[in-house]
């Protein structure tokens, strides 16, 4: 019995930066998310936008139309991340009549003036980085992996790494850094939840630009998981119309 104890123990103090990603991706997670989300602009303004978001197959699916404020009503986003082939990312904007394509080039520009790019918007596979476990320690005592996530070359991101903290109990993130191609820090979030059925559903995320010393506060409202998401609402043609 105790030689069994040794070997459980040994398994835990040995996991791999991989095996953790792994775990993380394995975790329980809703089918679909319906929610009302807020961005807070902090700048030399404080400027808020509002939008009704639907994802699906944890994020890899979205589609958002705007609500708020009146010169940004209208506006609408559609993402679709596809495994091995280009992703797509469109932009209905009614003042010009016209849906946009964002390049896949773009990932790196500023999404809607916050603090958040498209990549940041985008869903992490697990075979696009390489990942280290660093150490462990507290945070707002609750013990986390602190796990490096570097993207491979092939990705083209913007981000030379990613530090996380990550939830040893529940496996989800609770703070992140993020650091350009110089390897310099960029970004900080954090991560706040709230715990809907057996799923932890971000309710506020908080993301600091470090080099620009603005900050966006993203808050989820009024959430709703497993209504039966149909995919064809993923479709550029809903972009024009808003779903109430």
């Amino acid at each position: 019995m105790k030689t069994i104890i040794l070997i459980f123990i040994s398994f835990l103090f040995s996991q791999t930066g991989l095996e953790i990603a792994t775990l993380m991706n394995n975790n329980s997670k809703p089918l679909d998310v319906k929610s009302d989300i807020t961005l807070n602009l902090k700048k030399k303004k404080l400027k808020s936008l509002s939008f009704r978001s639907i994802m699906k197959d944890n994020g890899k699916k979205q589609i958002m139309w705007f609500t708020s404020p009146p010169a940004d009503k209208g506006i609408a986003f559609l993402k679709i991340e596809k495994n091995g082939k280009a992703d797509d990312m469109r932009m209905w904007l009614p003042a010009f009549k016209k849906i946009r394509r964002i390049s896949s080039k773009k990932k790196g520009d500023s999404f809607m003036g916050s603090d958040l790019s498209y990549e940041d918007l985008y869903t992490r596979e697990i075979n696009d980085y390489t990942f280290k476990l660093l150490h462990e320690e507290k945070l707002n005592d609750e013990l986390c992996y602190i796990l490096e996530s570097i993207p491979n070359k092939d990705l083209k991101s913007d981000y030379s790494k990613h530090i996380s903290w990550i939830s040893k109990e529940k496996l989800i993130p609770l703070k992140e850094e993020s650091f350009n191609k110089k390897g310099v820090l960029q970004k900080k979030k954090t991560f706040s939840y709230k715990q809907i059925l057996n799923y932890w559903v971000a309710e506020k995320i908080v993301v600091i630009n470090v080099e620009t010393e603005h900050s966006t506060i993203v808050m989820m409202e009024n959430i709703e998981i497993n209504s039966n998401v149909q995919d064809n609402i993923f479709h550029q043609k809903n972009l024009k119309r808003l779903p109430f």
